[in-house]
Order: C-alpha cells, then sequence, then structure tokens
C-alpha cells in the first residue's frame, strides 16, 4: 500500500518576536513558514496549534516551558528542494537545521520530518 501524498515538514515552536524575521529568513531559502493555527489541513487550526505546542512542551519534561506561548509552526519545502518524486536531498535537510541553530533560544524542535497532507501554496504565474 502506497502512502498518501504528503508535505514533509518540520514541526518549530517559534518565539513570536523572531516569528516574522525567521519567516522573511526561510522564504529567502524556499523554505515555507505555516502557522498550525491557520494552515489549511486543520479544520479547527486553533484547537491543533494548542495541542501540539502541548505535546512537543510537555514530551521535553519541563526543559521547554519557556516556550509554552510560543506559536507552533510548520515549515515546508519549497520547489527547488523537490526532485519529482524521489526523497528530499539531505542537502534541504542541512540548510533547515543550519537556519534553525542562527536562532537557537528562540526557536524548539527537534531533528526529523514529519508528513501532513498537501498544502496548497500559492504560485506566481508567468505569462
Amino acid at each position: 500500500m502506497r502512502r498518501a501524498p504528503h508535505e514533509n515538514v518540520a514541526t518549530v515552536l517559534v518565539d513570536p518576536g523572531v516569528l516574522h524575521e525567521l519567516e522573511v529568513h526561510l522564504m529567502s531559502l524556499d523554505l515555507w513558514v505555516w502557522p498550525i493555527a491557520t494552515s489549511p489541513v486543520y479544520p479547527d487550526g486553533p484547537r491543533a496549534a494548542f495541542q501540539i505546542r502541548r505535546r512537543m512542551l510537555v514530551a521535553r519534561r519541563g526543559a521547554w516551558d519557556d516556550a509554552a506561548t510560543w506559536t507552533p509552526v510548520w515549515i515546508a519545502f519549497g520547489e527547488t528542494w523537490q526532485q519529482g518524486a524521489e526523497p528530499l536531498p539531505w542537502a534541504a535537510h542541512a540548510t533547515l537545521w543550519r537556519t534553525l541553530e542562527r536562532y537557537t533560544g528562540r526557536v524548539r524542535y527537534r531533528l526529523g520530518l514529519g508528513g501532513i497532507p498537501r498544502l496548497e501554496i500559492p504560485r506566481e504565474r508567468t505569462a
């Protein structure tokens, strides 16, 4: 049985004070930030965001308690990282983790990607 088409994403808690800066930085690398509360994947995004944030905090047994009010986001990979049906190249992973390391203390994540239903990413049209 084949897995349904999905989007590879990193789940990250982001300090709201740095969210915009991080989003712009990632966009320049063709990495896309999707706040879970407003993503089209869940019918009740705010509830899903609360549950995902809570799950991440509880898993760290107090080590991430400073992130209790941070914004849970997914970071997806843009078209330049995609190679058809092939898995994401390791360079994509390395670029994401290296970029997140620059925001140490302002983001919380665990290494590894998850899969969510495909996100509808607006595309520019050419004439």
